[in-house]
């Protein structure tokens, strides 16, 4: 599973009104229009803005709120230039590097405070190094946004690195193979069919720090639909407590509709998962409430990037790719 995706500077008397306006939940015009296409097929990792929609978090806010899914062969960053979604489901190597092509990509929401990526192991793998030696499958978009980083940090080489083909098959047949994968994904293909219980590294608990499940919008609508982008993520993010400190069952329900190959148990296990590590829940958002970003955070992906060699800084201005205006009052708190 795959899926990169001016503004500048307010004045303090400007960016104090937006903050009240994103924090104001019937913010938006009665029933506006509002579409938001998600980066894969329904899925518990997607539940927080299923249920918004299930429970009527999305009306109560003043929005007619439409979710399309999206998919292996669609383009989130196509689809938001082309005016075609408000807002899209990004994260943040995306979305920085959408800048480099001239979109114009703003991140206002971090429905995940930790990327679910991952690297797969034997049982017997203990530690993250002891990969150094391993042949590790990682496919073409791991290979541009956490690969390089995993060679600086920890010594890693491209002669280790093999394709990922999105089959654990390779992995389950030589225990010298480690794979990429995605919490609540690979995970748990690998424990029902293989009957093991494979090591699993999550990347953001490495060093790994870019946000995850993000709402993602053009500048444009940033500056022109701040009422309904306001109401959209406060709605979500009320949605995503629900979710996960409620009962799931109205989001589960429409994500099975959406996604009718998507089963119980796999829902369940994502929903495990997310409240294992603190997904949603953990890190900032323990303090600054559910969907938060913080200036700190964004330059330090940024910086780590560029480090990379991963984003030409000469294109990108850190500034321009995110906004804390619409999450920085919001106080959904776990």
């Amino acid at each position: 599973m795959t899926h990169v995706r001016s503004l500048t500077r307010r004045s303090v008397a400007m960016a104090t009104a937006l903050a009240c306006l994103a924090g104001a939940l019937p913010a938006a015009h009665a029933g506006e229009k509002f579409t938001y296409l998600t980066n894969w097929y329904a899925q518990a990792e997607h539940g927080g803005f299923y249920q918004a929609q299930a429970t009527g978090l999305y009306t109560k806010a003043g929005l007619d709120v439409t979710i399309k899914m999206g998919g292996p062969q669609v383009n989130l960053m196509q689809i938001l230039a082309a005016g075609q979604a408000d807002c899209i489901m990004g994260y943040d190597v995306q979305t920085m590097k959408a800048w480099e092509q001239g979109i114009q990509a703003v991140t206002v929401a971090a429905a995940f405070q930790k990327d679910p990526a991952v690297i797969i192991a034997h049982p017997e793998i203990k530690k993250f190094q002891d990969l150094k030696d391993k042949t590790i499958l990682v496919g073409s978009a791991g290979l541009v946004t956490y690969w390089p980083w995993i060679k600086t940090k920890y010594g890693f080489t491209d002669s280790q690195v093999r394709p990922y083909t999105f089959s654990i098959q390779p992995f389950l047949a030589d225990k010298n193979i480690a794979q990429q994968g995605y919490l609540a994904s690979e995970p748990f293909s690998i424990e029902k069919e293989g009957k093991i219980k494979p090591t699993v590294f999550l990347l953001a608990d490495l060093g790994w720090t870019p946000y995850a499940t993000t709402v993602v919008c053009t500048a444009d609508t940033v500056k022109n639909k701040p009422k309904a982008v306001a109401a959209f993520v406060k709605a979500s993010m009320e949605g995503w407590k629900s979710y996960l400190k409620g009962d799931p069952t109205p989001g589960n329900t429409l994500i099975k509709k959406d996604n009718p190959n998507m089963t119980d148990d796999l829902i369940a296990y994502g929903i495990t998962k997310m409240k294992e590590v603190g997904m949603v829940f953990g890190g900032e958002a323990a303090k600054h409430g559910v969907g938060v970003i913080t200036d700190a955070r964004m330059k330090q992906t940024y910086d780590m990037l560029v480090q990379n060699k991963l984003l030409d800084p000469s294109k990108v201005d850190l500034k321009k790719t995110y906004t804390t205006q619409f999450v920085k009052d919001l106080k959904v708190m776990p």
